[in-house]
């Protein structure tokens, strides 16, 4: 791919294009793209020098934009029919998908990437936040906005000279480093080509896609079979589904089991991280960020400090400052019926990360009365693990469960998953399993606003998903 001047995206509000958009706006590029509806991060990208349309306003201005630019970025959630893509097509531009245009990215950069079905975000935002302060000053591609970022997603680095003793095996002398999520829906990791991987956890997730856990673990295997001789591989020892994994040569002969300790495999070295390992009190101690879940991501990006040679000391003091993302156990007090709660905002939208964010607002909190407005994320996800949802919201142990529609994601959706699956269906077993009514259907955030606003008594008002639920902080937050 070659340098390009003028960048054209189309979905540039979504989380990864908007950091992507940041990064070729720092390298000079002049930046155009276009969303569906205007939010924060289109306006922050405004205001960083981005000329952006939004399409509900106006669709014209963009097919000039488009005409001007010589490479289109696009999201995955953008269909292969949308005007703009098809235009720029019909004139020649070159068009990557996002995945694709990071994956050029990662060539370029001694690049590590965290995978992994939960904890990609804070694992990300702890790892760089420990090379800024070894003095490594990565440029970091974020899934979540972080405090220390200035409230984004983006951080541009620089220019970083390695010692030999800190990069042993890797053949690394001078080089810039990339930090990034490596996501796993759509196979979109297959584009990275990472020299450090970080593999936080494994379970079924994506199922409209990967079909089924099996297929999923492949397309894990595949991705690490991308890292190249001398490369890192950094993995949760505790985690039963990554023991099954099953790696490809050619620097795996023959696939070796993950069973522990830290072993050079073929021409990878592989390292373990576990919350049995001695550290694990210690960390517990330092957190800010409450969780075992938190725990696991604390360890995995020790244990890539580790990799890269930074000292512990350095490493711990990093962590003990992180103070958490956006939309992850994020915290504020609120009044309601003129009494203050505890507002915590979460983007947690599979049944796992559900759990694990109550267990970690229960430690925090262990005695306080609380509510969950939690907003189910896709009708596929909702649909291939429905039993799994039932099961975890009648298990937590929290009041009151408010359940509005599904999030209905753009270009996503199987017309006949949506009509086998809805939140009416979720709140009908949840209840009939608990065998009493622990959870609502509200249909709209006005009307949630209100009941809670009505009947809420307790402490702790938690508000979770992926959509766009999160509108809701703002309402109770005025």
């Amino acid at each position: 791919m070659k340098e390009a001047k003028k960048i054209y995206f189309i979905g540039i509000g979504g989380i990864g294009m908007s950091a992507l958009a940041q990064y070729y706006l720092a390298k000079g590029a002049e930046v155009f793209g276009s969303d569906l509806a205007e939010s924060e991060i289109t306006k922050m990208l405004e205001k960083k020098g981005a000329k952006i349309i939004i399409i509900s306003k106006s669709h014209l201005k963009s097919q000039s934009f488009v005409k001007r630019s010589d490479l289109v970025i696009y999201s995955k959630a953008v269909p292969e029919d949308h005007p703009e893509l098809k235009l720029a097509k019909k004139f020649k531009i070159e068009c990557l998908s996002y995945p694709e245009a990071l994956g050029e990215l990662t060539k370029k950069y001694f690049t590590i990437a965290v995978c992994g079905i939960h904890g990609k975000s804070t694992t990300t935002a702890m790892i760089s936040l420990i090379l800024i302060k070894a003095g490594l000053n990565p440029t970091v591609i974020l899934g979540t906005k972080l405090k220390e970022f200035g409230n984004s997603n983006f951080r541009m680095g620089g220019l970083f000279k390695f010692s030999k003793s800190q990069m042993v095996n890797c053949q690394i002398v001078n080089s810039q480093i990339l930090v990034i999520e490596a996501d796993e829906h759509f196979g979109s990791f297959l584009n990275y080509w990472p020299k450090i991987i970080v593999l936080t956890n494994i379970e079924k997730e994506h199922l409209d896609y990967y079909k089924s856990l099996k297929n999923l673990l492949k397309a894990f295997a595949e991705f690490i079979s991308h890292l190249p001789e001398g490369g890192f591989l950094i993995i949760n020892k505790d985690d039963k589904n990554i023991t099954q994994l099953k790696i490809s040569p050619p620097f795996y002969n023959p696939p070796p089991r993950f069973t522990g300790g830290r072993k050079r495999v073929g021409g990878i070295n592989v390292l373990f991280f576990s919350l049995k390992e001695k550290e694990s009190r210690r960390l517990r101690k330092i957190l800010k960020v409450p969780g075992k879940h938190n725990l696991y991501n604390a360890f995995a990006a020790l244990t890539c400090a580790r990799a890269l040679k930074i000292p512990d000391k350095i490493s711990f003091k990093a962590l003990s400052e992180y103070r958490g993302a956006w939309r992850r156990m994020e915290e504020k007090r609120v009044k309601v019926q003129d009494k203050e709660v505890v507002l915590i905002s979460d983007y947690g939208h599979h049944p796992t990360e559900i759990r694990a964010t109550i267990e970690g607002v229960k430690e925090k909190y262990p005695k306080k009365q609380t509510w969950l407005i939690f907003q189910p994320h896709q009708y596929q996800r909702t649909y291939y693990l429905f039993d799994d949802f039932v099961k975890t919201l009648v298990n937590l142990p929290i009041e009151k469960i408010i359940i509005p529609p599904i999030f209905d994601v753009a270009g996503r959706e199987e017309a006949k998953i949506r009509n086998k699956v809805s939140s009416e269906k979720l709140v009908l077993a949840v209840n009939k399993r608990a065998k009493k009514e622990k959870a609502i259907f509200i249909p709209n955030f006005e009307m949630i606003k209100s009941f809670v606003e009505s009947y809420f008594k307790g402490d702790i008002l938690i508000i979770m998903g992926a959509g766009d639920v999160y509108n809701l902080v703002d309402e109770f937050s005025t």
